[in-house]
């Protein structure tokens, strides 16, 4: 008898339960649509903390399970964001504009609200028309196409002439990071068209709903991001499984020995990476009208380090431990950088956790590094495995 894909991966109903539940109590606790006993601020965290999750479940796909380090995962992220961010500041806009020129006694034409809509939007660059790369921004199914389609069609080319010319090991995580590096560069000039350093702000005004509450929006966020992260999650678990999967973590572990076997090794990497870079774009898009601005820092190398370091600390090679490390991390660090952790006086010198927090997060990773390799995932498995002995 046949079993379904669920029923013979029983920790992905375990996964999956639990997300629910934490999306039903998080929405109850709102101030949106619930008792209020949280934040709206903090309602949003534990959203973008999923949409972090998500990035990071697909690097522990490229990394954990077919040996991968992409050091430039965060730019499909950013992407992703910006995709999304174009249509949400062009909308935004041109509801202020058409507002604003409504009282005039003859109608603007289309051609003036369109000049007027660039001026207001590039006018802190010093520009008053649209680039070619906004030609789609009016229209909100063409960038959430655009969400899937630039990341992929990146990541497609980008690995097309990495794994043809067979470039592995730290030298294809030098040239990842080398591309994330470019790409940030070029986003902080204001005539890349993305108004540099300013980024795209004000997302979290969502255009036609000024009416609902962001406590409210903030709960639809979480919802989507939490359905966003269960099919993402159930999508990597299904890849990593059966032949594919088999075929990924050998490449991961021997690739010559695989191609010797006839397997076209390039092909499997190139769909891993391509795939990996559209479920990042698509958390990036879900992440950002959240967080209310995106702008070129986000894409800077140093993010991709730290998709690096949480998948390192939640255990590579478990899908589940790299959501375990995310929520970790992320977590701690809001507490940390946020004020919460009290300050430690020691006489002659106190220490600030804001100033301190990127040292203790350096100590952790090379603490899981050296004495506990598997990550926090590992400790679950050790659990899990104890009980079953018991049992």
């Amino acid at each position: 008898m046949n079993r379904s894909f669920l029923a013979r991966n029983p920790s992905v109903m375990w996964f999956l339960a639990l997300l629910g539940l934490f999306t039903l109590v998080a929405t109850v606790l709102s101030p949106g649509l619930g008792v209020g006993f949280i934040s709206t601020s903090f309602v949003k965290t534990l959203g973008k903390t999923l949409c972090l999750c998500l990035i990071a479940v697909a690097m522990d796909v490229v990394w954990g399970y077919c040996g991968i380090l992409s050091l430039g995962h965060f730019a499909f992220f950013g992407i992703g964001g910006y995709a999304v961010g174009m249509w949400l500041m062009y909308a935004r806009t041109e509801t202020i504009v058409e507002r604003s020129l409504s009282n005039q006694v003859i109608p603007a034409t289309p051609a003036e609200v369109s000049d007027a809509i660039a001026t207001q939007i590039f006018g802190v660059v010093g520009a008053s028309e649209f680039p070619p790369i906004w030609a789609f921004a009016h229209s909100l199914p063409l960038q959430l196409l655009m969400v899937i389609l630039v990341p992929g069609l990146l990541a497609l080319v980008f690995g097309w002439l990495a794994f043809r010319s067979r470039v592995t090991g730290v030298y294809l995580s030098i040239l990842t990071q080398a591309m994330t590096l470019a790409l940030s560069l070029y986003l902080f000039q204001n005539d890349s068209g993305l108004r540099g350093n300013n980024g795209l702000s004000g997302l979290q005004n969502i255009p036609g709903l000024s009416d609902v509450s962001q406590g409210v929006l903030s709960v639809w966020f979480l919802w989507a991001s939490a359905v966003a992260l269960g099919l993402g999650y159930v999508l990597f678990a299904f890849v990593t499984q059966g032949k594919m999967g088999s075929v990924i973590r050998a490449i991961r572990d021997d690739e010559r020995r695989v191609r010797f076997l006839g397997y076209h090794v390039e092909s499997y990497k190139l769909f891993v990476f391509t795939l990996t870079a559209i479920v990042a774009g698509i958390a990036g898009a879900l992440y950002y009208p959240q967080a209310g601005i995106v702008n070129p820092a986000e894409i800077a190398p140093i993010a991709s380090i730290y998709l690096a370091v949480w998948v390192a600390i939640g255990g590579r090679g478990r899908l589940y431990g790299a959501v375990l490390g995310t929520v970790f991390v992320t977590l701690m660090s809001s507490w940390f950088t946020g004020g919460s952790a009290p300050d430690i006086n020691l006489g002659v010198y106190t220490i600030q956790w804001t100033d301190w927090w990127l040292v203790l997060l350096g100590v952790a990773f090379v603490a899981v590094t050296l004495f506990a390799p598997q990550g926090l995932g590992g400790l679950v498995d050790k659990l899990t495995k104890s009980r079953e002995a018991k049992a």
